[in-house]
């Protein structure tokens, strides 16, 4: 075991300060990306009620059915070009955001290994005779706690590429809208 309890007590506190940083580092990053999305929700807000402000006045002022028209045709592919580039700023902010996230997973995963293993040597390297079971059952349980959090980081990311995935989908579907939409 340990030589003295001081050791096992730095190498897990080393541990957890490190799972404690990289919480809140991914915290922080989703809180950022949460801003970023409201901020292009509150600007495509704007944006759209100034177009449509715009649109209805210029309506308005048609002066035939036949000019009302052309005017509603002519604010279409606006319309659509404006929901791209949301959909594209929306995949960007998106990309990075898992770009981050996954950095900080593998590093932490990294480091984790890598103190774990160094503890779970120092622990096996001075065992009693006799003690051999419980050191298997301790390595067996660190074994599985990694492969359950490699199992939420994958799963992790197979969501956000499910977004990703929806987003460019979206995207397609506004730029076939696009590609169709009467030109003036």
């Amino acid at each position: 075991m340990f030589t003295n309890p001081e050791q096992f007590a730095n190498a897990t506190k080393a541990l957890f300060e490190f799972q404690l940083e990289t919480f809140n580092t991914l915290t922080n990053r989703a809180v950022q990306g949460v801003e970023q999305v409201v901020a292009l929700n509150m600007a495509t807000a704007k944006s759209n009620v100034e177009d449509s402000l715009a649109a209805g006045k210029a309506l308005s002022q048609a002066q035939d059915p036949k000019a009302a028209m052309e005017l509603a045709a002519s604010h279409v592919q606006p319309g659509m070009a404006g929901a791209a580039a949301y959909n594209q700023q929306l995949g960007d902010i998106i990309g990075e955001i898992r770009e981050e996230f996954t950095r900080a997973a593998d590093a932490h995963m990294a480091e984790a290994k890598s103190n774990l293993s160094a503890l779970i040597y120092d622990v096996t390297k001075n065992v009693r005779p006799g003690s051999e079971n419980a050191v298997q059952i301790v390595k067996t349980a660190i074994d599985n706690a990694f492969a359950g959090y490699e199992q939420v980081t994958k799963a992790t990311k197979e969501a956000v590429a499910a977004v990703e995935a929806q987003i460019a989908k979206a995207s397609a579907m506004v730029e076939q809208g696009t590609a169709k939409a009467p030109k003036k």
